[in-house]
């Protein structure tokens, strides 16, 4: 497999050429590492790597592929790589670590990264240009449903709810793990890049320049920064913190930017697991993950996390795709933006969820409205309040089962899980095809879904076991196929 090195220093002040390559780097979700890996090679025919820190990959694509970077459906952040090093050897005293990482600012190759995050900045305000000028004709044609202000309480504290599950989640890594600096917070849930379309590539002249060192100051506005610093391992002899103060010193000395905590412009990466230090530039504000969901329940699944899931089953054109406990329905709305020759149906028997996700839907509807005619181009996508239990589908009349089962946490027990999950598999073995079903379902109550499985062996095989990190928690994600026998209408599960 191919592996992206560094990106390569270009002459100064110089636009970046469309073939120019820019090494791009991606957090995704854990676990999910090949999955995002397979996206990027049949959508941009890039080879990835899969980084030892668990939960990122790299790829190298031209310049001109950036808003196509911004449509993958696996990532969460993306950056440009400055450089990459695999065996960084730091030294034994916190001061000579320091001093070295300090040192390392002036070596670093920053033209190129910077020329690639301008370009990536001119993008994003050409995308807020359009956005804002779309929601001052929708706001002309509409006013605010009756039922508006409820639904904007709702979903206010619930994307309050998500930013304090989002700041409590720890990145995965082997060993102790630490964040330097503050994280940003954007309660904008309609990310403005991961929808941009494929433009002519070119800086706009109102773009902001990031200049190399001190030469052009009089020229731009003085830019805002921030060092964020990601420290993995056990055998380093000073913080993340730490890190980040110093390194982010070194930075500002470099280039003269002012240091800002919040309101900054430019957020420079210090990745560091064990050995391996990577230096980069985000690429994105926020998480491409907030695309989907405008109203969010106590357990939200990312549409990442979603989009993973519904890729291990290899959706095939004509497949029904269920996803019996929908909750907001991240996985069927998912499914219905990345497979829509395939019909989607989302159920849940929680009221409260049925109608978050019917207004999910809803907002997906406005959003993809034909803006001259106001009509919207559907999605093939159904919503319906049942029980998990006693689904009114058709025996044998599903292709595939997408959904994320209760972990006995938030919603349910985990006393409930041992006679939930067992009648779960056996009705989902019945509405399911024989011989060509395929099911994956995400649960963190292992040890209840085990012997569930093993009791549903005759019409279940698991294939295969991706293990993920949900909002802090270690749970698994079972791929399993649908053996021939025919599934019994009742059953006696222990």
């Amino acid at each position: 497999m191919a592996e992206a090195g560094p990106a390569q220093e270009g002459p100064a002040g110089a636009a970046p050429s469309e073939e120019a390559a820019a090494v791009i780097g991606a957090t995704v979700p854990t676990g999910f590492e090949a999955t995002a890996a397979a996206e990027v090679q049949e959508k941009l025919g890039s080879a990835s790597r899969v980084s030892k820190d668990r939960g990122k990959i790299y790829f190298a694509v031209p310049a001109r592929c950036l808003p196509q970077v911004h449509r993958l459906r696996s990532v969460d952040n993306l950056f440009v790589v400055v450089q990459e090093f695999r065996d960084y050897q730091f030294k034994e005293t916190k001061e000579d670590a320091l001093k070295d990482l300090e040192d390392l600012v002036k070596k670093l190759p920053w033209t190129d990264p910077l020329k690639v995050w301008e370009l990536n900045n001119s993008l994003k305000k050409k995308k807020t240009k359009r956005k804002k000028h779309n929601q001052q004709s929708s706001a002309s044609k509409e006013k605010v449903k009756d039922d508006g202000e409820e639904e904007g309480t709702d979903q206010k504290d619930a994307s309050e709810q998500e930013d304090c599950a989002q700041a409590a989640e720890p990145a995965s890594g082997q060993g102790p793990e630490e964040t330097g600096g503050a994280e940003s917070q954007n309660g904008d849930d309609d990310n403005e890049q991961s929808e941009a379309k494929d433009e002519p590539c070119g800086g706009s002249g109102g773009e902001t320049k990031a200049g190399d060192g001190k030469e052009g100051e009089g020229d731009a506005k003085v830019l805002k920064f921030r060092v964020t610093c990601n420290r993995a391992g056990d055998k380093h002899s000073f913080t993340s913190n730490e890190a980040a103060r110093d390194f982010g010193g070194a930075v500002q000395e470099h280039f003269q930017w002012k240091a800002d905590m919040t309101n900054f412009d430019v957020e420079v990466l210090l990745n560091i697991h064990n050995n391996e230090v990577v230096v980069g530039i985000a690429l994105t504000e926020e998480s491409l993950h907030r695309r989907n969901i405008t109203h969010f329940g106590p357990t939200t699944l990312r549409s990442t996390l979603a989009y993973g899931m519904l890729r291990l089953c290899d959706p095939q054109p004509t497949d029904i795709i269920v996803d019996p406990m929908c909750g907001t329905g991240a996985i069927p709305i998912e499914g219905a933006m990345e497979w829509p020759s395939c019909y989607h149906i989302a159920g849940d028997n929680n009221p409260q969820a049925v109608k978050r996700a019917a207004n999910n839907i809803c907002s997906l509807l406005k959003k993809n409205e034909n803006k001259e005619s106001s009509t919207s181009l559907g999605i093939p996508l159904d919503i319906i309040q049942w029980d998990i239990c006693n689904l009114p589908l058709r025996t044998g009349s599903v292709d595939v089962i997408v959904t994320d089962m209760p972990f006995g946490k938030r919603i349910g027990s985990k006393k409930k899980n041992w006679d939930l999950y067992p009648a779960c598999l056996m009705e989902m073995g019945r509405i399911c095809t024989p011989g060509t079903g395929r099911a994956a379902l995400l649960t963190q109550d292992k040890k209840c879904f085990a012997k569930a499985l093993s009791r549903m062996g005759h019409i279940w095989r698991k294939n295969q076991t991706v293990w993920v990190n949900v909002g802090g928690l270690h749970a698994a994600v079972y791929l399993l196929k649908r053996t021939w026998e025919r599934a019994e209408e009742k059953r006696s599960f222990w």
